[in-house]
């Protein structure tokens, strides 16, 4: 079997796909990622074949215009939530994505002839190439399905697109779709899920060695991949090892080489990893300092980690949301997000056991659902594949 993975240039996004990608191939199945040109560089960091399609689009940009509002920032200098029109706010950026990428990708698929193409739920190249080129379209979700709320626009929304390339009929759900969110953090949906153990994959690199444990708890503090691009200010992690230098704790601080500048100095008991995948940081770890990002959630859960979640962008606050319900964690907004109360809520979430006795839970859970490789025997089954 041939398949195709796509999404758009967003390190979260692309990295969702590894995993599975690793199982089809492990598996004897020729696997091809796809992304535009701007994400070449992790794409080949991946270890599996790759291709670039379209054109790049400015996605910080688009995603700068949905920063949640502040006090603290009253003539939106950081950005700026507008709305644009029913559905998610960042519909226009999906469009704009999806514009660029569909041309190229249907011609790649024309010479490449994939059996099923497998897509993030934001890459809307991905199930109109799957009707073009005759093949199973399969959604792979990289955290809680927040696209349900445009399920009943993105149809006629994507139309003209679609009729731009010959295709009549597609469904921007797919015709599967492969879940690794637990079902306590999921929304109702009456779609075909195909429940996914998650496997993080944060970005590539060595595993890191944690600093020996002492008697005192450990604080993992990252920000992800998105909000130090929009702009300095958006990314707290500085910040908050500073916050966290008045507290009885260690601090392991995770960040890119690119971020390293927007630290500031640091508490001189900070431990700093840079380019270290955050899965192998956390098995040490009692809490998670966040943006709420959703590979970040997901990665501490797995773990059994409770949280911390500042969110800055609507997904973000969203997919913080879903933590909080379920008890393994608590959300800070932006203008709640004092020193005094990230002090207190770190101190509670850590003195608290039910915290971690909650994200003890989605971890159990988690591990109870079926490996990438079971899923990928039941793609098998269902995928209609053409004899040779």
């Amino acid at each position: 079997m041939r398949v195709l993975l796509t999404a758009w240039a967003w390190p979260s996004h692309l990295y969702a796909l590894v995993p599975m990608a690793w199982a089809m191939r492990a598996a004897g199945h020729e696997v091809l990622l796809a992304s535009q040109p701007a994400a070449a560089d992790w794409v080949t960091a991946t270890g599996l074949p790759g291709a670039s399609v379209g054109t790049d689009v400015a996605a910080a940009d688009l995603v700068r215009q949905y920063v949640l509002p502040s006090a603290a920032d009253p003539d939106g200098s950081l950005g700026g939530a507008k709305r644009t029109g029913a559905g998610p706010r960042a519909m226009e950026m999906f469009l704009a994505h999806a514009e660029s990428m569909t041309g190229g990708l249907i011609e790649l698929a024309d010479r490449w002839r994939p059996d099923l193409v497998v897509y993030e739920p934001t890459a809307l190249a991905g199930p109109i190439c799957a009707a073009a080129a005759g093949v199973p379209a399969v959604r792979h979700l990289y955290g809680t399905d927040l696209m349900l709320r445009a399920r009943g626009i993105l149809p006629s929304a994507l139309a003209p697109l679609a009729r731009r390339h010959g295709v009549a009929e597609f469904d921007p759900f797919g015709e599967y779709t492969i879940d690794p969110v637990p079902a306590s953090l999921q929304l109702p949906a009456d779609y075909r899920r195909f429940p996914v153990r998650y496997v993080p994959f944060n970005s590539p690199g060595p595993r890191p060695a944690p600093p020996p444990r002492g008697s005192r708890p450990t604080v993992c503090v990252s920000w992800g991949h998105t909000m130090a691009k929009l702009h300095p200010r958006l990314f707290l992690a500085g910040w908050i090892a500073g916050v966290l230098r008045e507290l009885d704790v260690r601090v392991v601080l995770a960040c890119s080489s690119a971020q390293l500048e927007l630290l500031g100095p640091l508490p001189d008991d900070v431990s700093l990893y840079v380019d270290a995948p955050l899965e192998g940081l956390l098995d040490d770890c009692d809490l998670l300092v966040s943006h709420g990002g959703a590979g970040s959630i997901l990665t501490a859960l797995s773990k059994g980690v409770p949280m911390l979640l500042l969110p800055q962008l609507p997904d973000h606050a969203a997919h913080a949301g879903r933590v909080l319900a379920t008890g393994a964690g608590e959300v800070l907004a932006r203008d709640e997000a004092t020193e005094e109360a990230v002090a207190a809520q770190v101190t509670r979430l850590l003195s608290d056991p039910a915290f971690r006795t909650a994200a003890v839970a989605l971890r159990e859970e988690m591990r109870a659902q079926p490996t990438p490789a079971n899923v990928v025997a039941e793609l098998e089954r269902t995928a209609p594949v053409p004899a040779p």
